[in-house]
Protein backbone atom coordinates (compact mmCIF):
# COMPACT_ATOMS: atom_id res chain seq x y z
CA UNK A 1 0.00 0.00 0.00
CA UNK A 2 1.55 3.29 -1.09
CA UNK A 3 0.83 6.67 -2.63
CA UNK A 4 -2.53 8.27 -1.91
CA UNK A 5 -3.84 5.19 -0.11
CA UNK A 6 -0.95 5.29 2.35
CA UNK A 7 -1.39 9.02 2.95
CA UNK A 8 -5.11 8.56 3.50
CA UNK A 9 -4.57 5.68 5.89
CA UNK A 10 -2.27 7.76 8.06
CA UNK A 11 -4.63 10.74 7.99
CA UNK A 12 -7.55 8.82 9.52
CA UNK A 13 -8.36 10.10 13.01
CA UNK A 14 -11.45 8.01 13.77
CA UNK A 15 -13.64 5.24 12.43
CA UNK A 16 -13.82 5.18 8.63
CA UNK A 17 -15.84 2.08 7.81
CA UNK A 18 -16.62 2.70 4.12
CA UNK A 19 -13.17 3.91 3.04
CA UNK A 20 -11.41 1.09 4.90
CA UNK A 21 -13.70 -1.51 3.33
CA UNK A 22 -12.88 0.00 -0.07
CA UNK A 23 -9.14 -0.13 0.61
CA UNK A 24 -9.36 -3.76 1.69
CA UNK A 25 -11.31 -4.77 -1.41
CA UNK A 26 -8.99 -2.76 -3.65
CA UNK A 27 -5.95 -4.48 -2.18
CA UNK A 28 -7.30 -7.90 -3.18
CA UNK A 29 -8.73 -7.02 -6.59
CA UNK A 30 -5.62 -5.13 -7.77
CA UNK A 31 -2.97 -7.26 -6.02
CA UNK A 32 -1.29 -9.05 -8.93
CA UNK A 33 0.57 -11.42 -6.60
CA UNK A 34 -2.66 -12.51 -4.92
CA UNK A 35 -4.41 -12.88 -8.27
CA UNK A 36 -1.55 -14.97 -9.67
CA UNK A 37 -1.74 -17.25 -6.63
CA UNK A 38 -5.51 -17.61 -7.05
CA UNK A 39 -5.07 -18.55 -10.70
CA UNK A 40 -2.51 -21.18 -9.72
CA UNK A 41 -4.66 -22.63 -6.94
CA UNK A 42 -7.81 -23.14 -9.01
CA UNK A 43 -6.24 -23.59 -12.45
CA UNK A 44 -7.15 -27.29 -12.69
CA UNK A 45 -9.76 -27.37 -9.94
CA UNK A 46 -13.40 -27.37 -10.88
CA UNK A 47 -14.46 -28.86 -7.53
CA UNK A 48 -16.00 -27.19 -4.51
CA UNK A 49 -13.01 -28.34 -2.44
CA UNK A 50 -10.64 -26.55 -4.78
CA UNK A 51 -12.71 -23.39 -4.61
CA UNK A 52 -12.68 -23.51 -0.81
CA UNK A 53 -8.91 -23.94 -0.88
CA UNK A 54 -8.62 -20.80 -2.99
CA UNK A 55 -10.44 -18.87 -0.29
CA UNK A 56 -7.94 -19.83 2.42
CA UNK A 57 -5.42 -17.01 1.82
CA UNK A 58 -7.93 -14.35 2.81
CA UNK A 59 -8.90 -16.17 6.01
CA UNK A 60 -5.47 -15.49 7.50
CA UNK A 61 -7.09 -12.46 9.14
CA UNK A 62 -5.37 -12.83 12.53
CA UNK A 63 -2.04 -12.13 10.85
CA UNK A 64 -3.40 -8.84 9.54
CA UNK A 65 -4.86 -7.96 12.90
CA UNK A 66 -1.55 -8.64 14.60
CA UNK A 67 0.25 -6.05 12.54
CA UNK A 68 -2.20 -3.28 13.40
CA UNK A 69 -1.71 -4.06 17.11
CA UNK A 70 1.88 -5.36 17.05
CA UNK A 71 4.01 -5.01 20.19
CA UNK A 72 6.67 -2.36 19.94
CA UNK A 73 9.98 -3.60 18.56
CA UNK A 74 8.55 -6.60 16.67
CA UNK A 75 9.08 -6.22 12.94
CA UNK A 76 8.99 -8.35 9.80
CA UNK A 77 10.76 -7.26 6.65
CA UNK A 78 8.11 -6.69 3.93
CA UNK A 79 10.57 -7.63 1.16
CA UNK A 80 11.11 -11.07 2.66
CA UNK A 81 7.38 -11.65 3.14
CA UNK A 82 6.65 -10.54 -0.42
CA UNK A 83 9.43 -12.81 -1.68
CA UNK A 84 7.70 -15.73 0.05
CA UNK A 85 4.44 -14.67 -1.59
CA UNK A 86 6.22 -14.75 -4.94
CA UNK A 87 7.56 -18.19 -4.12
CA UNK A 88 4.00 -19.36 -3.41
CA UNK A 89 3.15 -18.54 -7.03
CA UNK A 90 6.20 -20.51 -8.19
CA UNK A 91 5.20 -23.44 -5.97
CA UNK A 92 1.64 -23.66 -7.25
CA UNK A 93 2.62 -23.32 -10.89
CA UNK A 94 5.24 -26.07 -10.44
CA UNK A 95 2.58 -28.22 -8.77
CA UNK A 96 0.17 -27.61 -11.66
CA UNK A 97 2.89 -28.77 -14.06
CA UNK A 98 3.07 -32.05 -12.08
CA UNK A 99 6.62 -31.14 -11.13
CA UNK A 100 6.62 -32.74 -7.68
CA UNK A 101 5.46 -36.09 -9.00
CA UNK A 102 7.70 -35.96 -12.06
CA UNK A 103 10.95 -34.94 -10.36
CA UNK A 104 10.55 -36.01 -6.73
CA UNK A 105 7.93 -38.73 -6.80
CA UNK A 106 5.81 -37.04 -4.12
CA UNK A 107 2.66 -34.99 -4.04
CA UNK A 108 2.48 -32.35 -1.29
CA UNK A 109 -0.79 -31.75 0.51
CA UNK A 110 -2.34 -28.97 -1.55
CA UNK A 111 -4.71 -27.71 1.14
CA UNK A 112 -1.93 -27.57 3.74
CA UNK A 113 0.36 -25.71 1.33
CA UNK A 114 -2.38 -23.23 0.42
CA UNK A 115 -3.09 -22.62 4.11
CA UNK A 116 0.58 -22.00 4.95
CA UNK A 117 1.13 -19.68 2.00
CA UNK A 118 -2.23 -18.07 2.74
CA UNK A 119 -0.90 -16.99 6.13
CA UNK A 120 2.00 -15.28 4.40
CA UNK A 121 -0.38 -13.59 1.98
CA UNK A 122 -2.36 -12.35 4.95
CA UNK A 123 0.81 -11.20 6.65
CA UNK A 124 2.11 -9.46 3.52
CA UNK A 125 0.06 -6.29 3.85
CA UNK A 126 0.42 -6.42 7.61
CA UNK A 127 4.20 -5.98 7.36
CA UNK A 128 3.75 -2.84 5.28
CA UNK A 129 1.43 -1.36 7.90
CA UNK A 130 4.32 -1.45 10.37
CA UNK A 131 5.73 1.62 8.66
CA UNK A 132 2.61 3.73 9.25
CA UNK A 133 1.66 5.83 12.24
CA UNK A 134 -1.97 4.85 12.81
CA UNK A 135 -4.25 6.77 15.14
CA UNK A 136 -5.60 4.62 18.01
CA UNK A 137 -9.03 6.28 17.84
CA UNK A 138 -11.35 3.95 15.94
CA UNK A 139 -8.54 1.51 15.24
CA UNK A 140 -10.51 -1.67 16.04
CA UNK A 141 -13.43 -0.56 13.87
CA UNK A 142 -11.03 0.20 11.05
CA UNK A 143 -9.33 -3.19 11.43
CA UNK A 144 -12.66 -4.98 11.10
CA UNK A 145 -13.78 -2.76 8.20
CA UNK A 146 -10.56 -3.32 6.31
CA UNK A 147 -10.76 -7.10 6.71
CA UNK A 148 -14.41 -7.15 5.64
CA UNK A 149 -13.30 -5.28 2.54
CA UNK A 150 -10.55 -7.84 1.97
CA UNK A 151 -13.14 -10.62 2.19
CA UNK A 152 -15.34 -8.82 -0.35
CA UNK A 153 -12.37 -8.25 -2.64
CA UNK A 154 -11.39 -11.91 -2.34
CA UNK A 155 -14.87 -13.01 -3.40
CA UNK A 156 -14.85 -10.60 -6.35
CA UNK A 157 -11.36 -11.69 -7.45
CA UNK A 158 -12.17 -15.38 -7.03
CA UNK A 159 -15.42 -14.98 -8.96
CA UNK A 160 -13.63 -13.26 -11.83
CA UNK A 161 -10.89 -15.89 -12.00
CA UNK A 162 -13.43 -18.72 -11.80
CA UNK A 163 -15.52 -17.29 -14.63
CA UNK A 164 -12.46 -16.81 -16.84
CA UNK A 165 -11.02 -20.26 -16.15
CA UNK A 166 -14.40 -21.99 -16.43
CA UNK A 167 -14.92 -20.42 -19.85
CA UNK A 168 -11.38 -21.35 -20.93
CA UNK A 169 -11.88 -24.96 -19.81
CA UNK A 170 -14.67 -25.29 -22.38
CA UNK A 171 -12.20 -24.55 -25.16
CA UNK A 172 -10.11 -27.21 -26.84
CA UNK A 173 -6.88 -25.32 -26.28
CA UNK A 174 -7.07 -25.28 -22.47
CA UNK A 175 -5.02 -28.39 -21.75
CA UNK A 176 -2.81 -27.77 -24.77
CA UNK A 177 -1.74 -24.40 -23.38
CA UNK A 178 -1.84 -25.30 -19.69
CA UNK A 179 1.89 -26.05 -19.42
CA UNK A 180 2.90 -22.81 -21.15
CA UNK A 181 0.48 -20.82 -19.00
CA UNK A 182 1.86 -22.26 -15.77
CA UNK A 183 5.42 -21.71 -17.02
CA UNK A 184 4.57 -18.04 -17.47
CA UNK A 185 2.96 -18.02 -14.03
CA UNK A 186 6.12 -19.53 -12.53
CA UNK A 187 8.28 -16.96 -14.32
CA UNK A 188 6.17 -14.15 -12.83
CA UNK A 189 6.67 -15.69 -9.38
CA UNK A 190 10.43 -15.87 -9.86
CA UNK A 191 10.49 -12.24 -11.01
CA UNK A 192 8.62 -11.20 -7.88
CA UNK A 193 11.00 -13.21 -5.68
CA UNK A 194 14.04 -11.68 -7.37
CA UNK A 195 12.65 -8.15 -7.18
CA UNK A 196 11.82 -8.43 -3.49
CA UNK A 197 15.15 -10.04 -2.56
CA UNK A 198 16.96 -7.28 -4.44
CA UNK A 199 14.96 -4.75 -2.46
CA UNK A 200 15.92 -6.51 0.76
CA UNK A 201 19.63 -6.47 -0.13
CA UNK A 202 19.47 -2.77 -1.04
CA UNK A 203 17.66 -1.96 2.20
CA UNK A 204 20.40 -3.63 4.27
CA UNK A 205 23.29 -1.82 2.59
Amino acid sequence: MSGKDALFLQSIKGAAIGPLMYLGAKHMVTGYDHLAFLVGVIFFSATAEGHRAACQPVHAGPQRHAAWRRPRGIHANPNIIDAIIGFSVVYKAFDNMDGFQRFFGVQPNTRAAVLVFGLFHGFGLATKLQEFQLAPNGLITNIVSFNVGVEIGQVLALTGVLIALSWWRTRSGFFRHAFVTNTALMACGFLLVGFQLSGYVVSTL
